[in-house]
């Protein structure tokens, strides 16, 4: 399976923010873009050009890096969210939105969308008591999303349970280690700062 395997922090850099794709890290001043917020490489603190195609094409691999998909990933949500009825570009954040692995994160389960997505994989995660190992599975309303019982005893959950102090969003409901998906997700309950109208333009051309 084809992944990112590279320094996570140059991706911040090259979008500029913080994406906070490295835990803890990214609340510190030792995130890289606290000490160098300018693009990686030779000509990153060289003047850029904004074209209308490059503003498009940063707010789609934003949207890509925050929630760690590929871009055929992303190009198949794009295809699957303008055939559903409503405006495509909710549509597709929705969808990323209800991944599997976002939504561990988004439970303050874990630390970062790659730590959450580890634990899918691993097997560590259940879903109406069912085993799910990929990430890229779409919760559904009144879904329960929780840990199997030896895995609740994992050290590194347990530290997160009782350290991260990330707001949950109003369409979960977390209790006693377990997230229940109230309601899918509206545009303004996500909170990235991705403009999902440029999106939509580029793969409209």
């Amino acid at each position: 399976m084809a992944r990112y395997t590279g320094p996570v922090c140059r991706l911040c850099r090259r979008e500029r923010m913080k994406l906070f794709l490295k835990g803890a890290k990214c609340d510190t001043m030792k995130c890289p873009i606290e000490r160098r917020p300018y693009p990686p490489g030779i000509h990153g603190r060289g003047r850029i050009r904004e074209s209308e195609y490059m503003l498009q094409l940063r707010e789609k691999q934003k949207a890509k890096r925050i929630y760690g998909v590929l871009e055929k990933q992303f190009r198949n949500l794009y295809a699957e969210a303008s055939r559903q009825k409503g405006i495509t570009g909710e549509n597709l954040l929705r969808m990323l939105e209800q991944r599997l692995d976002n939504v561990v994160f988004r439970a303050g389960f874990a630390s970062s969308r790659n730590q959450s997505r580890q634990w899918v994989r691993h097997g560590h995660v259940l879903v109406n008591g069912k085993r799910v190992t990929i990430p890229s599975y779409m919760v559904r309303k009144e879904d329960v999303i929780e840990f199997t019982t030896k895995s609740k005893e994992m050290i590194v959950l347990r530290h997160n349970l009782d350290t991260i102090d990330r707001s949950v969003p109003m369409w979960l409901d977390v209790t006693d280690g377990k997230a229940t998906v109230r309601d899918l997700p509206l545009r303004e309950q996500i909170d990235i700062p991705v403009r999902e109208q440029l999106i939509v333009e580029l793969y409209s051309k």
